[in-house]
């Protein structure tokens, strides 16, 4: 007998063991990847802003926020006091994104381990720490990797509130968590919203957590109301820029939430489509033999599938509705909320009792090495290369050289390379758009201000060179208010042309081309 108990403590000590090493590798995995080079890639045009906006103080910093509609405010709050405490250096602006989601990545990790076992834990971690969409962004000063991270965050609180509930256990930590964990994925992207929905669904299967459900979203939903109340006000006119759906939106879509690519920020590979392909017919095959489970009404416990399969389907089918039937937001970062619910997925599907474990092994070395195939050459590159773009106008320029930037958003960019240059800024170009000293650090969203005729009239004069940095600038055949911008920046530069005798232009990046044009009297 007490042998027999020695064996049992022995295999309960080796399965906390291989627990704790299926949460630990993955997570260590995403911290080396999201960490790699994560200084090297110059800053981006939104990136700029976010920087700007968390560098204001006080009525400002407000200000900044409640005119980008609330979206992101947790971040840039957040951000505000990393700026405060590290500086605005790369590697202090970018490192809450890398912790965000290597944080995801044990969320996952954990929140498979608890739906299924330690082995789909481990898949399902291995899955999302090696994925470009998330790694690109855990590299990117914006708010959606912390969204991210408080989405999956949300979802094992629900799990966690949902199987108490049924259990008729108190849920009173749980429900705090996912009102917490809600309310922070909301005030860090709006669009996390669209999760909200998926996570209703699965009650079908659990009506007795319908009470303790509905308080959490009441809770939540009076901790959101601020942000409702500013993302009304400001209306959908931030989302001026996304196109109706299309063929290449959806395409794009695919390719992020199967991890085989990240257009229009980096070309596709030779394995791009081969990577779509593999995951979508997995993730097919696993679908249909969750069918039982949505036909059936199994207990909670064993409804890892339709959890997995409403997480990723709905907030596209939703931002697919939306997109047709009103004000499109169809774009791939928006269904970012659900590439965790992929990884469970297949995890899942992988790790099925009718799947031999060396054909999952064997599959699961496949998508790793397809997803890293996308990933290597991700490392390093700059989509929008602003530290170039400044650094070529500030070898070329001189004394009396001005600058003007459509739209003004640009010049945010344009200033943190220089200041971070340590050139005099009285050396650098006088900008006249907009109009605003270097020392001064202000927010420029969406600013598409351009020069009246009279200005440019003056500019010849006052400016014997000017340099026209422009990114950004609208789409020909966009929507209305975009088609309107780019034809405002047709005008301007046809007016600058009239007045300047010659000029030269060249290019950066390739995602949303910086175009720097020196015209010369």
């Amino acid at each position: 007998m007490a042998r027999g108990a020695a064996w049992r403590r022995d295999g309960r000590a080796q399965a906390r063991l291989l627990s704790a090493l299926a949460l630990a590798g993955p997570t260590i995995l995403a911290a080396v990847l999201c960490g790699y080079q994560i200084t090297t890639r110059s800053l981006g045009f939104d990136e700029a802003a976010s920087v700007t906006i968390a560098s204001q103080h006080g009525g400002s910093l407000g200000h900044a926020i409640a005119h980008d509609g609330g979206n992101m405010s947790a971040y840039y709050a957040g951000l505000h006091l990393v700026v405060g405490a590290l500086g605005d250096g790369p590697l202090a602006i970018r490192l809450p994104s890398a912790v965000a989601v290597t944080a995801t990545v044990a969320v996952v990790c954990v929140l498979a381990r608890r739906l299924l076992d330690s082995r789909a834990a481990l898949l399902a971690g291995l899955l999302s720490a090696v994925s470009l969409p998330l790694v690109f962004w855990a590299q990117d000063a914006r708010g959606y990797a912390p969204m991210v991270a408080f989405t999956a965050g949300s979802f094992l609180a629900f799990v966690v509130l949902v199987e108490r509930a049924v259990e008729r256990r108190p849920v009173r930590w749980a429900l705090l968590a996912y009102v917490g964990c809600t309310s922070l994925a909301l005030y860090c992207g709006l669009v996390a919203v669209l999760v909200v929905p998926a996570q209703l669904l699965t009650l079908v299967w659990a009506r007795r957590a319908l009470r303790p459900a509905a308080a959490a979203l009441g809770a939540t939903a009076v901790c959101c109301s601020p942000l409702a109340v500013l993302a009304l006000d400001r209306g959908p006119g931030q989302l001026f820029w996304v196109p109706s759906p299309s063929l290449t939106g959806l395409k794009q879509a695919l390719e992020l939430l199967s991890s085989a690519g990240l257009q229009p920020s980096f070309h596709a590979t030779s394995t791009t489509i081969v990577l779509m392909a593999c995951t979508l017919a997995m993730l097919a095959v696993a679908g249909l033999a969750a069918a039982p489970a949505l036909a059936e009404r199994r207990p909670w416990a064993t409804q890892a599938p339709v959890l997995a399969l409403s997480w990723l389907l709905v907030p596209f089918v939703l931002a697919l509705l939306e997109s047709i039937l009103w004000q499109p937001i169809l774009v791939p970062r928006n269904l970012l909320v659900s590439v965790p619910a992929v990884a469970l997925l297949l995890a899942w599907g992988l790790t099925h009792p009718r799947v031999p474990p060396p054909l999952a092994w064997s599959l699961l070395a496949g998508l790793l090495i397809l997803r890293a195939l996308q990933l290597a050459p991700s490392y390093g590159v700059s989509p929008e290369d602003w530290r170039g773009a400044t650094g070529y106008v500030l070898a070329r320029s001189r004394p009396t050289d001005c600058v003007a930037f459509y739209p003004s958003d640009g010049r945010m960019a344009f200033r943190y390379y220089l200041v971070a240059a340590h050139l005099e800024l009285a050396r650098a170009p006088a900008p006249v758009l907009p109009v605003a000293p270097w020392r001064a650090l202000r927010p420029y969203v969406e600013d598409y201000a351009s020069l009246s005729s009279g200005q440019v009239s003056a500019l010849h004069t006052r400016c014997p060179r000017l340099w026209l940095v422009s990114s950004h600038e609208g789409q020909a055949d966009g929507p209305a208010r975009s088609r309107a911008n780019s034809e405002r920046y047709l005008e301007l530069v046809a007016a600058l042309g009239g007045s300047y005798a010659h000029s030269s232009a060249v290019t950066f990046g390739y995602a949303s081309r910086i175009r720097v044009e020196l015209l010369t009297a």
